[in-house]
């Protein structure tokens, strides 16, 4: 018997191969029965380890008699030392598995073996997300710990209809996934969707989120997001009393919120907590600002290149003694500052954090100024470049902000080829586009292209709580009243 444990033993070591975490530990019982203990230093909590599994080993009394009830080693090992919290296992994948997920591996004679969770959980605190300030409302964040963001949910929603639903993903980093949904409230049709792709991944690595978001979304040719990516568990409550379903990964504070429709991108969870009134007017602003962002750079190219007949004469002139002695066009000119202010952009991101700040923004005010003196550019594109960045950064999402700057590039790509023309081109070709995307069956541009009436009390406007007693039409809700 001895000899089945040893090899046991062996196997194991012989799969995690020649590593300085690894160890293996022979205990021996004072009446001489022979166990064991196998695990990862660099996963284990060693205190833990020496507290609930070394110590009583060693001092068991007695050799437990295999023709007692419940005799066998591994039964008396779980009933009177550990108490139940250990499970038993069989095979050398199953023992292998429970190692590498932070188990202590318990191998007793004939080729028993026992697992008992003693991972070491290093975590951070719950913080403020620093991607989505708040000014008023919850100022927790998700954290790394799957477990801790599931209590984050649980928290907010004290609800037995609430569903987490666990799975494995990544056959080499064997990533836990939780879906998570409102049962009676989420559409049957929408998570057996939602599970069908989550189980339909094939890959060895998840590592992020962001993995499972290019895998289950419905299209990959397009630059605007399908799924709301955040760092706010309020907000996935908020999504998930809505009738919507959410995606959780271990190993990642980002939660993935779906469907997602286009006019979804204008609210926060912010709106909600401020009077109806107020939350309207920031929603249009975030509207203005998105449009303004997309068409200045272009319809400045258009306009000074090809339909000068649209300025009034006194701006007309402005602009001609601004542009004079400027040697690139009007549309090289735009390119070449948008492209600066963007690889500004990039540089503060990747530096750190303070120095970061400082070459964004003293970088592009130093060489716009730099770059007028020296006739390079014009005052006027400087501006207009300004403007257009100052735009962006009102975008609620990260991802949709980064879309935005992909649309303004090609409207101005179209209005320095072909003018207003191009440019109206640019715009229809992407209503369509829109039109045509779909978020787990509902359609980007709900509740307008589907119509859906009911729903318009929370697009455009943001109704006042009572008119807001119907959960949305669109994800067709298996309860719809709130």
């Amino acid at each position: 018997m001895n000899k089945q444990r040893q090899d046991l033993a062996e196997a194991v070591m012989e799969r995690l191969g020649v590593s300085p975490d690894v160890v293996c530990r022979r205990l021996r019982t004072r009446e001489g029965l022979e166990v064991s203990c196998l695990y990862l230093s660099s996963l284990v909590d060693q205190k833990l380890v020496d507290e609930v599994i070394i110590r009583p080993i060693l001092n068991a009394a007695r050799e437990p008699d295999a023709d007692s009830p419940g005799g066998e080693p591994s039964d008396w090992l779980q009933d009177r030392i550990f108490h139940g919290q250990v499970k038993a296992k069989d095979g050398l994948d199953a023992c292998v598995e429970a190692v590498l997920d932070g188990h202590a591996l318990i191998l007793l004679p004939a080729r028993k073996a026992l697992a008992m969770d003693v991972c070491k959980r290093e975590q951070r605190s719950v913080e403020e997300p620093s991607t989505e300030s708040a000014i008023r409302g919850p100022r927790e964040g998700f954290v790394e710990d799957l477990i801790r963001n599931l209590s984050l949910i649980r928290k907010r929603v004290k609800s037995d209809k609430l569903v987490f639903e666990p799975m494995v993903v990544g056959t080499e980093t064997k990533t836990i996934v939780c879906l998570a949904y409102m049962r009676g409230i989420a559409s049957d049709r929408l998570v057996d969707e939602f599970r069908a792709r989550l189980r339909a991944i094939q890959t060895d690595s998840i590592l992020e989120s962001a993995y499972i978001e290019e895998w289950i979304q419905d299209k990959s040719l397009t630059p605007f997001p399908q799924l709301m990516a955040t760092e706010r568990p309020d907000a996935v409550a908020a999504k998930l009393l809505e009738g919507q379903a959410a995606v959780l990964t271990d190993g990642t504070p980002i939660a993935l919120a779906g469907p997602l429709t286009f006019f979804q991108l204008f609210a926060t969870p912010e709106d909600y907590y401020q009077r109806a009134d107020i939350a309207t007017l920031l929603r249009w602003l975030r509207m203005a600002a998105f449009l303004l962002s997309i068409f200045i750079p272009a319809l400045y190219v258009s306009v000074v290149s090809y339909h000068q007949e649209l300025l009034p004469t006194p701006l007309l002139a402005s602009l001609a003694a601004q542009r004079e002695g400027v040697p690139f066009p009007a549309f090289l000119e735009a390119m070449m500052m948008m492209l600066t202010f963007e690889i500004l952009r990039e540089a503060g991101l990747r530096m750190p954090r303070i120095a970061g700040q400082a070459i964004s923004i003293v970088g592009a005010l130093v060489l716009g100024q730099a770059a007028v003196e020296a006739g390079i550019v014009s005052a006027a594109i400087v501006i207009v470049v300004s403007l257009t960045a100052i735009c962006n950064f009102v975008s609620p999402m990260y991802s949709f902000g980064i879309a935005q700057r992909i649309v303004q590039f090609a409207f101005l790509l179209l209005a320095g080829t072909l003018g207003l023309f191009g440019l109206m081109c640019g715009f229809f070709f992407l209503l369509i586009h829109l039109a045509s995307l779909r978020s787990f069956g509902v359609r980007y541009f709900a509740p307008f292209a589907p119509l859906y009436l009911p729903d318009w009390k929370d697009t455009f406007v943001r109704a006042p709580r009572p008119a807001m007693s119907r959960r949305p039409a669109m994800l067709r809700p298996g309860k719809s009243k709130r």
